[in-house]
């Protein structure tokens, strides 16, 4: 899509996703020949220049991406409307997702699994072996791999006890912050993990117990009923309400949202929420505040589809960074919240769309006990370095692009906005 104008953004080119789950290498010409009705996904994906990759062509743009569930593509995407497929990371995955790349170093984290660790037993989750392969793609046409990173538990030859969750997200704020973030359990026994970049990628690289626990500053294990879906840092807060204290008036946190699964839909399991931690004192992370969207305010567990967090922005865009948060949250729609004082959240917008001809049912159980409602559901939230917020309706609603209006845009800061801020 082109939204240069965002009030009236353009579609330039379609690459479809996974078709068949029996294709394990779909050619060039059965994408070409697919449509946007094909079944299949691209769960994520993330584009890096090559002026900014330090081993790339820098007349090129570069977008690398999960392809449904089963591996990683490389595209060349220098002219948006003629993107063309460069190459195929690998096609052996039983469950991708999410992916970070550093486009200052090259450095990609892609998650999947499992690879030549450990599969699942059956009555296990199916992503509980889920792990990052670390790759140096610093020259997308020639990734080198640096290592496999994940929890103690699930590589082979481990004596720890399996983890009851696997790797969902990873954040990196790569060389000059030197932290990577993961989180393992996206919907419930969430596990969050607080690593050192440098000795994640220069350390010891075998797989076993020792190896796996070498870089990681802080390891936080949370209730069963609560996931670890997404992970923001929010670095160098400066709080006006210990202004006065000889210490403590600057501070570091950690945003993490779980998210709302279709075991919940109508409510039926624990609601997924949104926490922050402090961790300036990094090895010690000290949950502080939780906020969720009051039910009462919406009906929202007889609405249909999910109620509960989701996702929150990744990037880190100057207007709103360590201000204002955009928080994806089901069936109740995308919720501004102002973190100034991250000690109390407080919502500031809200943006519900409304139910179209294209809204798909959601719906929960076997016949004859199954169960239907139609309802938005909306499940990724993004920002842009203008201040345009953008949210996706997994019912297939539609894209929106958001501004925020009214009193809520006091808590942005405009100034920092690069381009034509709304």
């Amino acid at each position: 899509m082109d939204v240069t104008d965002p009030a009236h953004p353009k579609f330039v080119a379609h690459i479809p996703g996974e078709m068949d789950r029996t294709d394990k290498m779909p050619t060039q010409e059965a994408l070409a020949k697919a449509t946007a009705e094909d079944l299949g996904g691209s769960q994520y994906m993330r584009v890096c220049t090559g002026k900014e990759l330090p081993h790339a062509d820098s007349s090129k743009a570069y977008m690398l991406r999960a392809f449904g569930r089963i591996g990683w593509e490389m595209w060349d995407v220098t002219d948006p409307a003629k993107p063309s497929r460069l190459s195929v990371l690998r096609y052996d995955s039983l469950n991708t997702h999410r992916l970070w790349w550093e486009c200052d170093t090259g450095i990609a984290y892609l998650i999947g699994g499992p690879f030549d660790w450990k599969t699942p037993a059956a009555d296990r989750r199916f992503d509980a072996f889920d792990h990052a392969l670390i790759y140096d793609m610093s020259n997308p046409l020639k990734p080198q791999f640096i290592r496999t990173f994940g929890l103690p538990g699930q590589e082979p030859g481990t004596s720890a006890a399996p983890p009851p969750v696997g790797l969902h997200t990873v954040f990196s704020t790569g060389p000059k912050g030197n932290r990577v973030y993961f989180a393992n359990g996206n919907a419930g026994n969430g596990i969050f993990e607080i690593v050192d970049r440098e000795k994640l990628l220069n350390g010891p690289k075998e797989a076993n117990d020792a190896n796996l626990m070498y870089p990681v500053i802080a390891r936080v294990d949370l209730p069963d009923d609560t996931g670890v879906h997404t992970m923001l840092p929010l670095m160098g807060m400066k709080l006006p309400e210990f202004a006065k204290q000889k210490t403590g008036s600057v501070r570091d946190f950690l945003v993490i949202t779980g998210q709302g699964h279709n075991d919940n839909k109508e409510c039926r399991e624990a609601r997924q929420m949104m926490h922050i931690f402090d961790i300036t004192t990094e090895s010690k992370p000290l949950g502080i505040s939780t906020w969720t969207v009051p039910e009462a305010s919406g009906s929202f567990c007889e609405r249909g589809a999910v109620f509960g967090t989701h996702a929150t922005n990744d990037d880190m865009a100057p207007v709103y960074y360590n201000r204002v948060l955009f928080v994806a949250h089901h069936n109740a729609g995308v919720r501004a919240v102002d973190i100034r004082d991250p000690y109390n959240p407080k919502e500031i917008g809200f943006y519900i769309p409304a139910i179209t001809d294209r809204t798909q049912a959601s719906c929960y159980g076997k016949a004859p006990d199954r169960h239907c409602k139609t309802a938005i559901d909306i499940n990724n939230v993004e920002v842009d370095e203008r201040g345009y917020v953008y949210a996706v309706d997994f019912a297939g609603t539609g894209l929106y692009i958001l501004q925020l209006t009214g009193s809520a845009r006091e808590a942005a800061d405009y100034s920092k906005a690069i381009g034509t801020s709304p």
